[in-house]
């Protein structure tokens, strides 16, 4: 029996290996796997099939890259019956670091998300965890799940300013999610500003479209410190259509944490930002935007309308 190869695993089948995966996941607080960063997705998915079934081969180009591993054997069948393949013991262990190492990266988002909403909250704000909105783009609907959404506390409509947050703490991630256009239009059109919260050293600011702003969060012990702007998020008008505003009803904020009840009274979220070195703005409380031209009745552009952004088609609502 091999054991798990230190060279990459190619494939006609299976697509490159990202070079930034294995800094990311440092990054991310994430130790790299012997083996497991040199297998490509496509492998490390088929591994999980063959383990979850009864192991009938497919008999493609990955399975010969999985036999020829040593990850996979072939068993074979009594008189009569069909051969099958099983994980090898290298195989089981390679899947149990992959589960680990799953493990750790969904912490480590979780816990920047928390970090996020809890900066909106001292911003003033409420805010949702993986809230879902339905937003029409190209002429067809889409359901949007921020990682974090929020809106400013306030008595008048016009000032509530929507704003999603996207949490990223791997390379790999992210770049999968830069491709989906349509779900950054969905965001687009159920918020006025859309960011990117990354995790230091996973991606530059260029790699994010314009559209939407950066942030990044740098590891401090074993969570995440305050938020680092690096570009803000462009600004725009949006009116909350009636389906937003029941999927809010239908949704429950999240809670804002007991220690931080009282210092929202006074000046207690300045002096922490000074202290920690961190810039939170004008009073207002607004975070990481382009200040809007006339904040209480902006004089919308066409394509600043409510209902329209970047990438969609105008609809009179979602």
């Amino acid at each position: 029996m091999s054991s798990v190869p230190s060279a990459r695993v190619a494939s006609a089948g299976a697509g490159p290996v990202d070079e930034a995966s294995t800094d990311a996941d440092r990054a991310a607080g994430e130790a790299p796997a012997d083996g497991l960063d040199a297998l490509p997705r496509t492998h490390a998915r088929r591994l999980r099939e063959v383990y979850r079934s009864a192991g009938w081969p497919v008999r493609d180009a990955i399975e010969i890259d999985l036999l020829a591993a040593g990850l996979l054997e072939r068993v074979a069948a009594p008189a009569g019956g069909a051969e099958t393949l099983r994980l090898t013991d290298a195989g089981i262990a390679l899947l149990a670091r992959s589960l680990r190492r799953n493990r750790a990266a969904f912490d480590a988002h979780e816990a920047l998300v928390e970090r996020v909403v809890l900066e909106m909250q001292r911003a003033g704000r409420i805010a949702w965890r993986g809230l879902s909105l339905r937003a029409r783009v190209h002429a067809g609907w889409v359901v949007a799940r921020p990682d974090v959404y929020s809106l400013r506390h306030t008595t008048v409509e016009a000032y509530l300013a929507p704003l999603v947050h996207e949490v990223k703490v791997r390379r790999s991630d992210l770049l999968a999610d830069l491709r989906l256009a349509a779900k950054r239009g969905a965001y687009l059109q159920t918020a006025a500003a859309c960011s990117y919260v990354l995790a230091e050293g996973i991606a530059e600011p260029e790699e994010v479209p314009p559209e939407c702003g950066v942030m990044m969060a740098r590891r401090v012990g074993d969570g995440w410190g305050a938020l680092e702007c690096l570009r803000p998020a462009p600004q725009r008008a949006l009116r909350l259509p009636f389906i937003a505003w029941m999927a809010l009803a239908r949704a429950t904020p999240a809670a804002l944490p007991i220690d931080d009840a009282q210092g929202l009274l006074g000046d207690g979220r300045q002096g922490d930002a000074a202290a920690a070195g961190v810039d939170v703005g004008a009073p207002s409380g607004e975070p990481f935007l382009q200040p809007m031209t006339e904040p209480a009745e902006p004089c919308l552009r066409p394509t600043d309308a409510p209902g329209e952004a970047p990438g969609a088609d105008a609809a009179p609502g979602l």
